[in-house]
């Protein structure tokens, strides 16, 4: 067992923790019988109590029950912004101990048809705004949709005071729903009662997708017991209270905003406050309004949050607690932060794996630009990416890690999921592909990646499946997709492009190309055009290669 950070482990708090029994669904019944009353969630000013949450969850679970024949284990995909409706959604789902199957709201028509025949599931619930890409697989892939307008739970603006600026999205009225779709409204009007609630910790839970080492993007299954792991140890981590408001700017379909920023604060009675797109002046508008006691975000959100030139301005004398991840936090803004708050950034690490965090450091004693230590019940290693023999402190290897919450295995994946684990001292380790150290106090630090990925503000994108989706595009011959710096992004994808002979192709026309084809994020932002790649002597494109030359041009001195 690694146990060097216990001469910094947090004061007072257990190095074990004892897991409640209860499942997710279960955790929101207590909620709603001790305050039901009590707002669980603000939307853009509006709010909804615990027991019309618990109300709205029943009458949904009752219509996938009863309509959509959803059953115990069966796969659901949810595709939907930060909203009311993907938290009742969530657990509505949980309520028939069915699986969550979340899913990147910026996804597109052939990503939702790949996670749709690779789960098997026929049901989607969604937003009105992304029906548009849903609506090709019904009558194939899936057979039921539930469309939600999200201004369904805004109080509109002449029934409420303080008006609160609303992205596009969340002020469009709803829009008719064509058959065999239905509306949101119409499936909790049915008032279908669903049968009762059975689950153990060992049921399948939810099922969020990410691209492992290789490939396309693959189902990380995870158990109730693994979920309850990492949002009881947020708690626990993280003291935090029912008076407790969450500012929830993390999309909830990620495993880091689903933990921390819905399941945790439910389990606790606390008051989510959502927002649906980010907007630096409305998130520091509801920390003042509704004063915000915790905020997890990304990264850049804070650089972005703090470049405002207003923000020295703004009250944020409410928040007791704010950190994240996705990428390391500049010195210099978190020096900023502290100055405005009075307040560490607490960084974490994490993976759709591990559902959430295994790495955080102590609130009492954090480090800059680092993962953290192990938490609890979790044994966190470093070993040599070849022999997977274990290295001391300060010596870099790949990052490996046993705990509750490491997941199940990929979905229909026995051979993939079989490279990625093996056995020690009687425990089952989960490789992260991630490169790293631990110093001789026991904090990680990432230095690389094994993994091909990209992480573009903390989007994780996969290389593999770019190259895939461009390949098919007539102009292109070959094409290598790698990373690339990028001031705001952290990294940015960037393509390099042969293209077929006689073929004329421009970035701008390749970049509407891949617009209409995936997400935003995993659209290359910066495209070249060379007449041959690196290759093997068995033709295999050698991306190492053309990485390696693109971070070497990138450092401060390649120019001398």
């Amino acid at each position: 067992m690694f146990d060097r950070h216990y001469a910094v482990w947090p004061k007072g708090v257990p190095k074990h923790l004892t897991l409640p029994a209860t499942s997710l669904y279960e955790n929101l019944e207590l909620s709603v019988r001790r305050y039901p009353t009590k707002p669980a969630l603000i939307y853009y000013g509006s709010a909804l109590s615990y027991a019309a949450l618990k109300d709205h969850v029943d009458r949904l679970a009752g219509w996938l029950e009863h309509v959509c024949g959803v059953r115990r284990q069966d796969r659901v995909l949810l595709y939907m912004q930060n909203s009311p409706q993907f938290v009742i959604a969530y657990y509505a789902i949980q309520r028939l101990t069915a699986v969550v199957v979340p899913v990147n709201p910026m996804s597109k028509t052939e990503e939702l048809r790949h996670i749709a025949r690779d789960t098997g599931a026929s049901t989607i619930l969604c937003g009105q705004d992304v029906f548009a890409f849903a609506q090709p697989l019904l009558g194939h892939e899936l057979q039921h949709a539930i469309v939600a307008a999200y201004a369904d739970y805004v109080t509109p603006y002449h029934l409420r005071p303080n008006d609160i600026v609303q992205p596009d999205v969340v002020a469009a009225p709803r829009m008719p729903v064509p058959a065999p779709a239905i509306a949101w409204n119409d499936t909790l009007a049915a008032n279908h009662a669903a049968g009762p609630h059975k689950a153990t910790h060992d049921d399948w839970c939810v099922l969020p997708y990410s691209s492992g080492t290789t490939g396309a993007p693959k189902g990380c299954l995870h158990s109730i017991r693994g979920v309850t792991a990492t949002l009881f140890g947020s708690i626990a981590w993280n003291p935090a209270t029912p008076e407790s408001v969450q500012l929830v700017t993390l999309p909830l379909f990620h495993v880091t905003g689903m933990q921390n920023s819905m399941n945790a604060p439910l389990f606790n009675g606390a008051t989510l406050v959502l927002m649906t797109r980010w907007d630096r002046k409305v998130a520091a508008d509801l920390i003042r309004r509704h004063r915000v006691t915790h905020w997890r975000n990304i990264t850049t959100m804070c650089v972005d949050f703090l470049s405002d030139p207003d923000s020295a301005n703004w009250d944020l004398s409410s928040l007791i607690g704010i950190g994240g991840g996705g990428a390391p936090m500049p010195k210099a803004v978190a020096a900023k932060l502290k100055e405005f708050t009075g307040l560490e950034y607490i960084e974490g690490y994490g993976l759709s794996e591990t559902i959430a965090a295994t790495h955080i450091n102590p609130v009492s004693n954090p480090k800059p630009q680092c993962l953290g230590i192990p938490v609890f019940d979790v044994d966190s290693r470093i070993v040599n990416p070849d022999t997977l023999e274990e290295l001391g402190p300060n010596e870099t290897g790949e990052i490996v890690m046993a705990g509750p919450q490491i997941f199940l295995g990929y979905w229909n994946r026995p051979e993939e999921t079989a490279q990625v684990v093996f056995e020690r001292d009687g425990k089952r380790f989960f490789r992260s592909g991630d490169l790293g150290y631990y110093d001789d106090e026991g904090y990680f630090y990432l230095v690389d990646r094994l993994k091909r990925m990209i992480n573009a503000s903390g989007f994780k994108v996969w290389p593999s499946e770019i190259e895939a989706m461009m390949y098919a595009h007539p102009g292109i011959r070959e094409v290598c997709v790698i990373a690339t710096a990028d001031a705001h992004r952290g990294e940015t994808v960037k393509a390099v492009i042969i293209p077929n002979e006689g073929a004329t192709l421009t970035p701008d026309d390749v970049q509407a190309w891949c617009r209409e084809r995936m997400a935003a994020y995993k659209v290359p932002r910066v495209i070249t055009f060379a007449e041959s790649l690196p290759k093997s002597a068995t033709g295999k494109i050698l991306w190492r290669v053309l990485q390696d030359e693109e971070r070497a041009a990138a450092k401060p001195d390649a120019a001398d």
